[in-house]
């Protein structure tokens, strides 16, 4: 039996809605929830990734179809919506994720943990004895941290935090029989689930304060409690003329914490009195609600899915270090190896710390190493690339990074990373006003007897080697002089005032990655044979779509392997019938682009430069990784970097990959054109991310 997600685009245009696109993307990551052929506690786990993804949607794309409403805006998008009907046409999809959300947990999965013992209960649930044993311990340490807030003339609504959870109460004084509205935070510096007797036993926080309430409301009635959560407008909005763009991102940091209500989530016990308050003074429309018998704030149920069960998870995958990068278990000397050889490296299979953070690491303490510069746009809490930046520029060494405040979510951390660099010595840039630095890029100088030779990384995602464990990502370690010259310059126009030029192996947006892509694709036309495979996580652009529908009609065969939003109607007669497009969803977040134009030259087969890269390597196709997706912001609005893979052994293991994709029918799902996505139900059990740890297995027996 095939499962299908999607279908709720029915408008008759060229594109796909975007918003119901990425909800799509989030129905896909809701069904690995009921997957059997999923451990269970990651069948958990995907349901507290698909709360997680919905809340961040809520924070930054409902909100912003707010702001256009706000703004008067009623224009129709290029799939035919104004902002209002799209709102209307998310809520009735959330609504019906939702539905499949609550049967999922209630039908499959809760059960499922019931039968490993594992329970999540209510405290009416417990036994006489454990109800004791909690209430001592709420007196101990649960009631000093609480703090009721009443409302009434005397104190006003309280200010409900962004995706906070909160109990609503209504007492009753007995005296006068009038009723009055209370609000208790849920404190976050608890845990959710109270584990008891420290086993597979849990009770919910919220179901503790809600039965024991009376002892905060001594001498009143407790009419009524239930759950409920706030979504609020979480996008920072920076203006071009701001002059000190790190003080201005704080700023707007404050400012998040007020932004307008988006969505209000209630457990479906509330009454619609109550109900009605919270609308009303949260400003919300009544559509904007959404209830639910499914636990709220379904992100914690990660300390469930981070229970010690370990033939209930994903077999652990340590990654393996890429063939020379070890001599005898100790690290090699990567500049002796990268002087004679380019390595390609593809995490989670291989290792993110026995390769990019080795070279870092080892930079920062060779004696020849003169600089390091390096781009960051995420990180982890604990990053080891960081430690070494700032072990290197007590060294003496000189270090720069350009460091992206603007990165969403992630805009303080970032801060506080920088203000650590700058007081370690290190040369901080902020970025640039109106442009997000979202390239992935690191460059390592040397002095050597033979003069000043450049050591580079190019890749796919973040310096962060924990997402590195997760998210599935190509990148190469190279010392090719080309490359080493197109960076330097690159880090130059990020640092300084030097305008942006022309490079030879690198594609750099804004100023030139979208018109050579159109020129690549040209290629593909002009070639009377053209073939695309193009990976990557989002596919919105408009122009660039229309510039795939030309290449569909002129016979040019394209495969798209997409894993998030695509807004491109592929199989459609007369439009795309040449063109496929698939998703891999499943243990590993799917986050590398990489791009493939097998006549990336000239019309004849030839290349542009006349077939000579990296030595003389002659061949006629071009394949790149980089950062970049196929939306407008990254196109036009990010500085983002494309690099040609120039070895022919080296692009070989990246079109491997790309048929692994395709070959996958235990993962991936196909997109029809009128926006259906289907799970491929394929009888040879191929799953790419096996597939991948096999192959890396492989590179590390040599």
């Amino acid at each position: 039996m095939s499962v299908r997600v999607g279908g709720w685009d029915v408008n008759d245009t060229t594109v796909l809605n975007r918003e119901l696109s990425w909800l799509a993307f989030n129905g896909r990551v809701l069904e690995l929830a009921a997957d059997l052929k999923v451990p269970l506690l990651e069948r958990v786990r995907y349901l507290s990734i698909y709360a997680s993804n919905l809340d961040e949607f809520f924070q930054v794309r409902v909100s912003g179809l707010h702001d256009q409403i706000a703004a008067g805006i009623s224009a129709v998008g290029p799939d035919g919506r104004t902002p209002r009907k799209q709102i209307e046409d998310i809520r009735s999809v959330v609504l019906e994720l939702g539905a499949r959300q609550e049967k999922i947990f209630a039908t499959q999965v809760l059960p499922a943990l019931n039968e490993m013992n594992i329970e999540l209960l209510e405290f009416d649930d417990l036994t006489s004895d454990e109800q004791d044993t909690i209430t001592e311990r709420f007196r101990r340490r649960i009631f000093p941290i609480l703090t009721p807030l009443a409302v009434d003339p005397g104190h006003p609504f309280p200010y409900i935090s962004d995706l906070s959870l909160n109990l609503a109460v209504v007492v009753r004084n007995p005296a006068d029989r009038e009723r009055r509205f209370a609000r208790v935070k849920v404190p976050n510096t608890l845990e959710r689930w109270i584990s008891l007797d420290r086993g597979l036993r849990f009770v919910s926080l919220e179901s503790v304060l809600a039965a024991h309430l009376d002892q905060l409301f001594p001498g009143m009635d407790i009419v009524e409690s239930a759950p409920f959560r706030v979504t609020r407008n979480a996008d920072l909005t920076l203006g071009e003329e701001a002059e000190d763009l790190l003080a201005a991102v704080e700023i707007e940091l404050r400012r998040r914490r007020f932004g307008r209500a988006v969505r209000l989530e209630v457990a479906s016990v509330m009454s619609q009195q109550t109900l009605e308050l919270l609308v009303r003074e949260l400003d919300l429309d009544p559509a904007d609600v959404y209830s639910s018998s499914f636990p709220l704030d379904a992100t914690s149920l990660n300390a469930v899915a981070d229970l010690d069960l370990g033939r209930q998870k994903w077999p652990h995958w340590r990654g393996i270090t890429e063939p020379g990068l070890t001599s005898e278990n100790e690290p090699s000397n990567l500049f002796d190896v990268l002087a004679h050889r380019d390595v390609l490296l593809h995490h989670p299979y291989s290792s993110f710390s026995r390769s990019v953070v080795q070279l870092v690491r080892q930079a920062s303490r060779d004696r020849s190493v003169l600089a390091i510069k390096l781009t960051l746009y995420r990180t982890s809490g604990d990053s080891p690339i960081i430690d070494a930046l700032i072990d290197a520029a007590e060294r003496g060494k000189q270090v720069a990074v350009l460091i992206e405040v603007k990165a969403r979510f992630d805009e303080e951390a970032n801060i506080g990373w920088a203000r650590r660099l700058e007081q370690a010595g290190v040369h901080v840039a902020y970025g640039i006003v109106g442009l997000k630095i979202h390239s992935k890029i690191a460059m390592v100088v040397r002095e050597e007897t033979d003069g000043i030779r450049r050591y580079c990384h190019v890749g796919t995602g973040n310096y962060n080697h924990r997402t590195a464990r997760l998210y599935e990502d190509i990148g190469l370690l190279t010392a090719d002089p080309v490359v080493g010259d197109d960076l330097a310059d690159l880090f130059n126009y990020l640092t300084g005032y030097s305008r942006a030029r022309d490079y030879e192996r690198i594609l750099v947006a804004p100023e030139m990655l979208r018109s050579r892509l159109y020129e690549l694709i040209d290629s593909e036309i002009a070639s009377g044979q053209g073939r695309m495979i193009l990976k990557m996580n989002s596919l919105v652009d408009t122009e660039m779509i229309r510039k795939l529908y030309e290449a569909s009609g002129a016979g040019v065969e394209i495969d798209l392997i997409i894993r998030g939003v695509c807004c491109l109607r592929p199989g459609v007669e007369g439009m795309s019938e040449n063109i496929r497009a698939r998703s891999i969803v499943g243990r590993y977040l799917e986050h590398s682009r990489i791009f493939h134009f097998a006549n990336g030259g000239r019309a004849d087969g030839g290349r542009a430069d006349g077939g000579r890269v990296n030595g003389g390597c002659n061949r006629q196709s071009r394949t790149y990784i980089g950062s970049a997706d196929l939306m407008r912001r990254n196109l036009d609005r990010r500085v983002e970097v494309l690099l040609e893979i120039g070895d022919q052994d080296l692009e070989n293991r990246l079109l491997e990959v790309l048929e692994a994709n395709l070959a996958d029918d235990c993962l991936a799902w196909s997109l029809d054109g009128s926006g259906v996505w289907t799970r491929e139900n394929g009888t040879v059990g191929v799953d790419v991310h096996e597939t991948l740890q096999e192959f890396a297995r492989g590179r590390a027996r040599g």
